[in-house]
Parts: structure tokens; sequence; C-alpha cells
């Protein structure tokens, strides 16, 4: 039987069969150990093999995977959590406060997702509480992803504005929700879903970060054919599985033109006729996201001291 794994807890994994009937399962013994390095070796999003012996369904095979999207292990930093995979498009929540959003983690996500080929929009967020000088920051920071090619959406989950043209380039699609915790994933996804009633929680006052209130990523459906995957909070988002000498082709606007370098295996960092340096003097690509491009050529270096 094949089926699609639509919530994980850990040990148990919550199957839909393909004739629809839900069932609960483990995973056969032996497929643990089949040279499968993450924490958790099946996601919310995978197409299974199920079989069933006695009472008990287990998945003994995954399908193989369209992608998948993945981070460095909260608890084991050498090995990898696989957050969900088979997506069509993933959304980036961001806040300018309540909690902020840094600029590294909005870089690091999307260098993450064009790595493994999905495609990104920026949901920016949360826009009835901002003021004025914050909606021009917020501008300011999605025209420039927007001029790399990155569709941006402002919104305010909480009154539920501006959703509707977000809502629809969801249709026909597996969706992934991400971001920090607190910037209002569980809150669009109860504006659109309101018969889910997800707990959502206040930002912590002490230090006005969020508050982890998606335990386990879990998939819903939108319509029959449209599936949502929401996750729980990140913190924190490590690299993995990208070497350092193909980093910058996960910037779109580097990949575009580092053919043009005088060496084959520049890395823009300090080496002559650079076409990169070359494009930062000349504002053609911005400080901020060539900044985010050496702090993740430092990470990558510092892993391997």
């Amino acid at each position: 039987m094949n089926g699609t794994v639509f919530k994980s807890t850990g040990s148990w994994y919550f199957v839909k069969l393909k004739n629809n009937i839900k069932v609960k399962c483990r995973i056969k013994g032996k497929f643990r150990i089949k040279g499968i390095k993450s924490t958790n070796p099946i996601a919310v999003g995978d197409n299974v093999n199920v079989i069933k012996e006695g009472e008990d369904y287990l998945i003994n095979n995954i399908l193989e995977r369209k992608n998948y999207i993945v981070r460095k292990s909260v608890k084991l930093s050498k090995q990898t959590h696989i957050v969900a995979s088979n997506i069509d498009l993933a959304l980036l929540f961001i806040t300018i406060k309540s909690p902020i959003t840094s600029i590294m983690f909005i870089n690091r996500f999307l260098v993450t997702a064009e790595a493994y080929q999905i495609p990104t929009y920026l949901i920016f967020n949360k826009i009835d509480i901002y003021n004025k000088k914050e909606i021009k920051e917020l501008k300011e920071l999605s025209s420039k992803f927007m001029k790399i090619g990155y569709k941006c959406f402002e919104i305010s989950a909480l009154k539920i504005s501006n959703s509707d043209s977000l809502v629809k380039e969801m249709e026909n699609k597996i969706t992934l929700l991400s971001g920090n915790s607190g910037v209002g994933k569980s809150t669009f996804l109860n504006s659109i879903l309101p018969d889910l009633n997800i707990k959502t929680n206040n930002i912590s006052e002490a230090n006005k970060t969020g508050v982890h209130t998606t335990t386990f990523a879990e998939m819903y459906e939108l319509n029959s054919k449209s599936l949502i995957i929401d996750t729980p909070g990140i913190k924190g988002l490590g690299l993995v599985e990208i070497n350092k000498s193909e980093l910058a082709d996960y910037f779109p606007e580097f990949k575009q033109i580092k053919n043009e370098c005088k060496y084959n295996n520049c890395i823009h960092l300090n080496e002559p006729e650079c076409s990169i340096k070359k494009a930062l003097k000349e504002k053609k690509i911005s400080y901020m996201r060539y900044n985010s491009y050496l702090n993740l050529l430092e990470d990558h270096s510092n892993q391997y001291r």
C-alpha cells in the first residue's frame, strides 16, 4: 500500500493511504540503518510504502523524493533534520518586529531552498502593527529581494488582509510554511482554514521572541488538490550538504555573473578580476546579500576546523 506521510511525531508516522484511509505507522526495524544520516529518516510529505503485520502498520520503503529541505539537528549538531519533502512552494514568514526576523536567517533559508530547487516566496506579515518607519523598512527590504527575483507579499494574517492573492498561488501545490516562532504561520493557517483552530501564543514580552505552538510538522488540506505543511518555528538554520565552491550558485544574482570571474575557482573574496566584487562596487549586488554570503562562507570553514 502506498500513501503520504501527513504527520510525524518522531516515533509515530501518520500516513494517508491512496484510498484516503489514515493509519498510524512505525518504521520497519532495519529501515532505520540504511545509510540515512538524518535524525528523522522519514518526513512529512514523503510518499511511502506501508505493509501490515498483524495489527500493526509499518513503513518499509520511501519512494523517490522530488526534493526536501533540511536543517542542522537542534540537539545533534553533526546530524541533519529533514523539515519536509516533495515541496512545490515554500512560504517564508518574516516580521520586522515582535519578533524580528534577521536578514541572515532569511538569506540562509533562501540559499537552502535554492540548493534543493524549491521556489520560495517571502511573506512579510503583521503589517497591521508597524509604524511608518517600520513600513518603510519593510518596503525597502522587500524591494531588494524582488529585484533579485523573489516574489514578496505584505499581509496581516491576524486581520485577514491581503491574503487572497497569496492563497491563489498555493492552488494545486504542496506548500511549506516556515519561519521563526511567533511570525504568524499558525495564525495565517487559521485565517484560511478556520475549522482547524490551531493554538497560537502571544509574543514573549521578556525577550520579544515567539513561543513554540506547533510541536511537529503536519500536512493539511486547503482543498482536494492543494496541501499545506505547517512546521515548528525555526530558531536558527545551519547549512548542510552545500560545498564552499558551489555556495555562490545559490545566490541567483551571483550565479548570473560569476562565470565572468577571471579564475574558475574564484570564491569572491580577494581574488583579482572578480565579477562579483565588481558588481558589488557598482551597486548591482547589495551589500546585504554579499555580507550574508561571507558569513555563510565563514560558517562552512568553521565546520571543518
